[in-house]
């Protein structure tokens, strides 16, 4: 008989977030595979209970190489629980692998929902929830930070990041530089934690508040997406070709790239652009 594999959210703070099932299933699971075995006795100690079956590891270096063997187990009849350290599992920690192979095998895969950072700071922000995006933990880099901000300026959505508290105030200030100072975002730390804090404004303010005073926790920040904006009329769109084409760009490659990018008919483009251009 097939077992099963479960991904079980745990604790983000507060150890009366962990529900009923998670106890349960911390009894009577064959295997718990946690990312850190210590925090995982550790939690167990807290909420009063022994794993019933063997504890293992699986963490980020080591979830492809342990999936098949944990894997075996639920082809075999028995349950297999995954738990990170805090949250989701596969939620920006590990579990995406193991659930990937699983599939693989036809084999099958639940989840014990539970405590979300991610949804947690969303919830109290402030900001809409209607649509919204997750993006981990921005890149470390300085100019590959500023890439990515920048790729994601025109995102509509509301944008949910991780953050170390010794860099957030530079990321505040790289979103500021990509964003806009005025941005609405929130910047949520320790959350359900006994100093829980949010702090909201816009990027610019938040990042001159962090920067004169280090956060210390687990940090999440919310960023509000980018508002609508008024679509360019004919002539600021031929402005913009000709002066590609002033800057040394051909004609047809300006029009191209500039309508792909305003969403404008690139045959009406080219023709404005031609009749504008000096000498005709």
């Amino acid at each position: 008989m097939t077992g099963r594999l479960v991904l079980a959210a745990t604790p983000i703070g507060d150890v009366e977030d962990a529900s009923p099932r998670l106890r349960r299933l911390l009894v009577e699971a064959d295997v718990v595979a946690a990312e850190d075995t210590r925090r995982l006795h550790a939690l167990a100690g807290r909420l009063d209970l022994r794993p019933g079956g063997r504890v293992v590891s699986c963490h980020e270096h080591n979830e492809t190489a342990r999936a098949d063997e944990l894997l075996d187990v639920v082809e075999g009849g028995g349950t297999v629980l995954v738990v990170t350290d805090a949250g989701m599992p596969s939620v920006s920690d590990p579990g995406y692998r193991i659930v990937a192979r699983a599939i693989e095998r036809d084999l099958p895969v639940t989840s014990a929902p539970g405590p979300s950072a991610v949804l947690t700071a969303l919830a109290v922000s402030g900001l809409p929830t209607d649509r919204f995006c997750f993006e981990g933990f921005p890149p470390r880099k300085p100019g590959e930070r500023a890439r990515a901000f920048q790729a994601l300026a025109d995102e509509r959505r509301t944008m949910v990041f991780f953050e170390s508290p010794h860099r957030v105030d530079q990321t505040l200030a790289a979103m500021a530089q990509a964003f806009g100072d005025d941005r609405p975002a929130a910047v949520c730390r320790e959350l359900t934690k006994t100093y829980e804090e949010v702090l909201r404004g816009t990027l610019g303010d938040l990042a001159e508040r962090t920067a004169a005073e280090q956060l210390r926790g687990e940090i999440s920040v919310v960023v509000a997406g980018a508002p609508d904006r008024e679509p360019a009329s004919t002539a600021d769109l031929v402005a913009e070709v000709l002066a590609r084409v002033d800057a040394g760009e051909r004609l047809k490659e300006a029009v191209a790239d500039v309508a792909t990018a305003t969403g404008a008919v690139k045959r009406d483009l080219y023709a404005a652009a031609l009749a504008a251009k000096p000498g005709r």
